[in-house]
């Protein structure tokens, strides 16, 4: 009897302890924590705050709602970081939601706003301040009101060396002597994400830095879409502009035909990385590599992908692979690291022979290149890497152009490369840009619908006194160029939407040119009967080709001064119209008028919309 007894007690002891065991284990099973991380100040969502588990390198960033997602086990710390703020460590138990408010750190850079009725010092996070403060109520103003104060400017440092190409802002020109403008669309938006790169570190971002046309197409718009085998759809309004009242703003607005995913041909891409010593930085290599680690996701059994590298030579690390070997893709790209000079115009030519000998007809044929354009060997010279480029095109082969990092970031030649190889361009300055452009914009970014794509506008002299297209500088073209098949312009990618905006002085207006110029001697320019009976403002013509074609297609839209006050304008004008006001206050534009940051704020907040994917809320 007592034998069972003990027998009894050691089994119930050993069941005990599996117990244990096996409770152990599950408690210590990674599950997935959910969160939304706050200002402790003012209760907002805080973007790009980094969450880590200490100890290792899982981690995440929280997105534009400031909501994370990561997988964590009990035991774990995970530690919440961003700059100028108070680091935070939270110990994990069994919750499965973590909710988190960062204090502002007291050491962080203050900055003081000045007004003329009162001074009040606060914290800089986001390289912007904002406050509530007390207003004159004898001055008949509202009681409360935002100020905003833009960082001082950068201050010059011996090692930034950041290259870019001078902007030689668009004057207003004559209609009756000059009536067409001519210029190529552009559908990149590096300068947008560049330039809130420099805002997040609290600098103001150099002026050629800010590129009004790529500001403006960074945000979609809900144009209606393309019918019939056309692959876009023209759309156009006209309102006051918001810094002139005595001006007219109009909007013309292009939408890309749309191509579900899998109905997007074959792609063969080559990633053509920049592993130079250069690229040594968390903001550089190892961005880059989880980057293109989420491009690998997106793609299909058909697609293939290799894999090519610079440093101070150029090799083929990854042989043209399908898309559904993901595990040999990406760990060809964990493998990669940074060191010795940058060969750039040699991975060029190697890139676009893989590409080429690896050509799909009817497929998209893409080079991607991903690098700071930091090239200090061979071609270097931006001359050199356009006519190297321009050479490549002609093989049917487009490129996308990745930027990446600061300090020593070549700009100039990133849009080079990208303009004269029938490419689009994006600088990724965090993982959600990354996602963006390569995840969430997919068929834009990599899928091209129509190329060489050149708008051509015809002013109407007897409504238009003068005119000035807004941004688009590095994109004009001679008016000859519309009609010369020959002429390289800009690519459309599948739903990407294209945005230009023209400034307009209306006939019979006070003039802004400088200076007169004398009555010609031997031609006297006339207003014939037509455009004297017309409501017309102006035509805006339109030239492309599809995606092999050699002969482009012309569409025409005429624009009528159809007029409509500003706030019964659509959420697309007044949004383009706010983050083109703040592009020209950010360049300091002799032509911002009565531009403020506090009219694009309340402008940009009357036209959110729908808003699905937060980028205009970020904005704000």
């Amino acid at each position: 009897m007592n034998q069972k007894v003990k027998i009894m007690k050691y089994r119930s002891i050993v069941f005990s302890q599996l117990l244990v065991c096996f409770g152990s284990l599950t408690f210590a099973q990674p599950h997935q924590i959910t969160g939304i991380v706050t200002d402790a100040n003012d209760q907002l969502a805080m973007v790009g705050v980094n969450v880590v588990i200490q100890g290792t390198t899982t981690g995440t960033v929280t997105d534009l709602y400031g909501k994370y997602t990561i997988m964590a086990s009990s035991g774990d710390v995970l530690v919440f970081s961003f700059v100028g703020y108070t680091s935070m460590k939270v110990k994990v138990a069994r919750q499965e939601k973590i909710d988190v408010s960062l204090e502002a750190d007291i050491s962080s850079l203050h900055e003081v706003i000045v007004t003329g009725i009162a001074v009040k010092r606060v914290s800089k996070s986001l390289g912007y301040a904002a406050t509530t403060i007390k207003r004159d109520k004898r001055r008949g103003r509202a009681e409360e009101d935002r100020f905003y104060s833009m960082p001082a400017p950068m201050e010059s440092q011996p090692w930034n060396t950041e290259g870019y190409a001078t902007i030689h802002e668009n004057q207003f020109h004559t209609a009756r002597r000059t009536p067409l403008s001519t210029f190529s669309i552009d559908v990149d938006a590096a300068s947008y994400s560049n330039i809130r790169r420099f805002l997040v570190n609290g600098q103001q971002p150099p002026k050629d830095a800010v590129r009004i046309e790529e500001m403006v197409n960074y945000f979609d718009y809900d144009y209606k879409p393309p019918t019939g085998d056309v692959p876009f759809s023209v759309y156009t309004e006209v309102s006051v502009a918001p810094w002139n009242k005595a001006h007219r703003l109009v909007h013309i607005g292009i939408q890309g035909k749309e191509i579900p995913t899998e109905s997007l041909p074959a792609s063969n891409l080559v990633f053509l990385i920049d592993v130079s010593g250069s690229m040594s930085s968390a903001n550089k290599l190892p961005l880059l590599k989880k980057s293109l680690a989420m491009l690998v996701d997106q793609l299909r059994e058909q697609d293939q992908v290799a894999i090519v590298v610079y440093a101070g030579a150029a090799g083929v690390v990854l042989q043209p692979t399908s898309g559904a070997d993901k595990t040999t893709i990406r760990t060809s790209l964990d493998r990669l690291t940074s060191g010795g000079s940058t060969a750039g115009g040699a991975g060029i030519k190697l890139a676009y022979s893989l590409a080429r000998s690896h050509f799909i007809e009817g497929g998209n044929n893409r080079v991607i290149l991903a690098t700071d354009g930091d090239f200090n060997i061979g071609a270097s010279s931006d001359a050199a890497m356009e006519r190297l480029i321009e050479k490549e095109r002609e093989s049917g082969i487009f490129i996308t152009v990745l930027g990446f990092g600061m300090g020593n970031y070549k700009d100039s030649k990133m849009e080079t490369l990208a303009d004269q190889g029938n490419g689009n361009y994006a600088y990724i300055d965090n993982i959600l840009e990354a996602r963006k452009v390569l995840v969430t914009e997919f068929g834009g970014t990599l899928f091209t619908i129509a190329k060489d794509v050149k708008i051509q506008v015809e002013f109407n002299p007897a409504t238009v006194k003068e005119y000035r297209l807004i941004g688009y500088e590095n994109r004009k073209l001679q008016d000859e160029d519309f009609n010369n098949d020959k002429k390289d312009a800009g690519e459309l990618g599948a739903g990407h939407t294209v945005t230009a905006l023209y400034e307009l002085i209306p006939a019979g207006s006070e003039s802004l040119k400088a200076g007169a110029i004398d009555p010609l001697k031997y031609q006297q320019p006339r207003i014939n009967k037509l455009a004297r009976s017309s409501h017309e403002l102006m035509t805006v013509k339109l030239r492309y080709k599809k995606p092999d074609g050699l002969i482009s297609q012309l569409i025409t839209v005429p624009v009528v001064d159809e007029y409509i006050d500003l706030e019964a304008t659509s959420d697309n004008f007044r949004w383009s119209a706010a983050v083109a006001e703040f592009g020209m206050l950010l360049r300091d534009s002799k032509f911002k008028s009565g531009a403020s940051y506090m009219e694009v704020n309340s402008l940009a907040r009357s036209a959110l919309g729908n808003n699905p994917k937060g980028y205009r809320q970020e904005f704000l």
